[in-house]
């Protein structure tokens, strides 16, 4: 890693200096939001059970990005990158259920949302792995 003129360190990733220069955590980070907004509607004997389990499952998408960009090994950064693809798979099943359920009418643009997310964690990954070899 280089020192850049501003202090920061060049972390090889073409300008991206921290997590939240990345647009995949940015991307991730407005789901959450939107995804807590959403719950907040939920019936209130859901809030220590799909409320719960949605609002952890999509803050371990935008936490594993964070963590996984913090980690020095490329293997180590796929490994969360990974995790963090897992449990955004977890959230489109959840949107998958909260409209069956009826808990909202329509979820296109958080599944749209999710679908962006996922492509963008994809092509994540594959960079990360074509750095490593």
């Amino acid at each position: 890693m280089l020192d850049l003129e501003d202090g920061r360190r060049d972390t090889g990733y073409g300008g991206v200096r921290t997590f939240k220069d990345l647009q995949v955590w940015k991307s991730s980070h407005e789901l959450v939001l939107n995804i807590y907004k959403v719950s907040s509607t939920f019936p209130k004997d859901e809030l220590y059970g799909l409320t719960s389990q949605m609002r952890r499952a999509v803050v371990s998408v935008a936490a594993n990005i964070t963590e996984g960009f913090s980690r020095r090994t490329d293997k180590d950064k796929i490994h969360f990158y990974n995790m963090s693809q897992s449990s955004l798979h977890e959230i489109k099943y959840y949107l998958i259920l909260i409209q069956d359920l009826g808990y909202i009418e329509s979820n296109t643009a958080l599944q749209d949302s999710a679908e962006s997310i996922g492509k963008m964690l994809y092509r994540l990954i594959e960079s990360t792995k074509s750095k490593s070899i």
